[in-house]
């Protein structure tokens, strides 16, 4: 098993961090490039990877009085995680994202899996510096 946890502070109240990361239309643009998660019936999604074009059935769930995302595959448990949105004063917001990874055989090497949760949350701070800059927020 292997435990993977990373954070970044975003650019906007914690209500707007939330609302973007948990945009199911808008998950392509901070997920990794590779990912692409396809509603079903919420909260069972499908995540199709590019690099190997397979398909896994998950879970997609949020909780937006706790601001936190969680998901995990359905049929293998291969792996779990979860976002978290925390008020960081100053109208700025933590986030922190966690993965954990139950098959040590099916997982990204540590340095890949640390690279691409950093670069996923620099796209969603991307995202929301969008978003508030247009307003949308």
């Amino acid at each position: 098993m292997s435990e993977h946890e990373r954070s970044h502070t975003m650019p906007a109240p914690p209500q707007t961090v939330f609302d973007q990361a948990g945009d199911l239309d808008g998950l392509d643009h901070w997920l990794p490039q590779d990912l692409h998660v396809r509603p079903e019936i919420l909260p069972d999604v499908t995540v199709h990877e590019d690099s190997t074009g397979q398909d896994a059935h998950a879970r997609l769930q949020t909780d937006p009085e706790r601001l936190r995302i969680e998901w995990g595959t359905r049929d293998d448990g291969r792996y779990a995680g979860w976002l978290q949105v925390a008020d960081s004063g100053d109208g700025t917001s933590k986030v922190t994202i966690h993965l954990s990874f139950f098959d040590d055989d099916h997982a990204p090497a540590d340095d890949d899996i640390d690279r691409t949760l950093d670069e996923s949350l620099r796209r969603l701070a991307d995202q929301v510096r969008l978003r508030t800059d247009t307003g949308t927020a």
